[in-house]
């Protein structure tokens, strides 16, 4: 384990730029990240693949309605030219539903989000982009 970061996101921050940025500067190469707060509505997860496309992996995407409970936890690792991704899986609720979801298509802040990033040391794992999916995988 390396350095602790404890952060406070603020309403409308864009929860993976927000937390690649933030690594970008403080030079956090990997990491784990946890969050719990609020996400706002209209934010987007992605939900599973659209199973009806025959001409490679799709995305399915949710939009979430009104401001939302949520915790999210995720892995840092460096693409092939060094910067930083994030991988976070978010699961969000209002009155009783409750949605689980990839975050890179869009999830914000509501009102405030706390954060703690926890840096990986010692190891070399980074994300490679596979051909078959074209996804970023993780490489170890």
């Amino acid at each position: 384990m390396g350095r602790v970061f404890v952060l406070r996101m603020e309403d409308g921050d864009v929860m993976n730029d927000a937390l690649q940025e933030f690594a970008r500067a403080h030079r956090v190469e990997r990491a784990l990240a946890f969050y719990v707060g609020g996400v706002a509505d209209g934010s987007r997860i992605v939900v599973g693949p659209d199973e009806t496309n025959s001409n490679g992996i799709i995305p399915l995407l949710h939009t979430l309605h009104g401001s939302q409970e949520s915790f999210a936890v995720g892995t840092l690792f460096p693409d092939e030219d060094g910067r930083p991704v994030l991988h976070m899986h978010t699961a969000s609720g209002r009155e009783g539903g409750a949605s689980v979801g990839c975050t890179r298509a869009g999830v914000q802040t509501w009102l405030v989000g706390e954060v703690v990033m926890v840096e990986l040391v010692n190891t070399t794992a980074m994300r490679k982009l596979d051909p078959a999916t074209g996804f970023q995988l993780l490489d170890v």
